[in-house]
This record gives C-alpha cells, structure tokens and sequence, in this order.
C-alpha cells in the first residue's frame, strides 16, 4: 500500500514524470524483443496521457481529489512493470555476447 502512495504523491501532481517509465521499457523492450516490456511502455505512455487530462481537469471537473481509479490502474501498472522488467531483463541476459562462438 505504500507503494501505491508513492506512485500517487509522485505522479498525481506532476503527469509528466511517467514519460521515463516510457521510455525505461521503450528502451528495454528495444534490447530484450520482448512484448511485455513495449506492452509496459504502452501502459506507462496512456497513464501518463490520462494523468495528463485528469491534472488539466479535462476528464474531471468537479472535485477529482477522490481517485477511485487509481485503485484498480495502479496494482496493474506495478503488476505489468515488475513482469516486464523482469523477463526483459532475463531475455538479454540469457542472450549470447555479440562475437561469441555458439
């Protein structure tokens, strides 16, 4: 529950800062090949849009500091980061080194 603390204290007030999750799993799906890593970097990429909206006050507009949504886009936002993080990084370090006889 912490965690998802956290994520809200740090994102709710500035949207913006879910651009370097999105690009973190861009860059590890780049690496690994894998799908669930450019599946994380789509879902940090639209939480950051929506984040985006909701903080205009585009999606809300009346009182948005109830944020019933966030229960339910959080645990799978950490569920899909922590999947993709760890088979991403597991695919490049099962591949072999560049040069490397097989």
């Amino acid at each position: 529950m912490a965690l998802l603390s956290f994520l809200g204290a740090l994102f709710i007030p500035r949207p913006w800062l879910a651009l370097i999750p999105t690009l973190l799993f861009a860059g590890l799906y780049r690496s690994s090949h894998r799908k669930l890593a450019g599946a994380a970097a789509l879902i940090w990429l639209l939480y950051g849009v929506y984040e985006y909206a909701m903080y205009r006050r585009w999606l809300c507009t009346g009182e948005c500091n109830i944020r019933v949504d966030l229960l339910l886009i959080y645990p799978v936002i950490v569920l899909v980061s922590v999947s993709a993080a760890l088979v991403g990084i597991s695919a490049i370090r099962r591949r072999p080194a560049k040069g490397t006889a097989l």
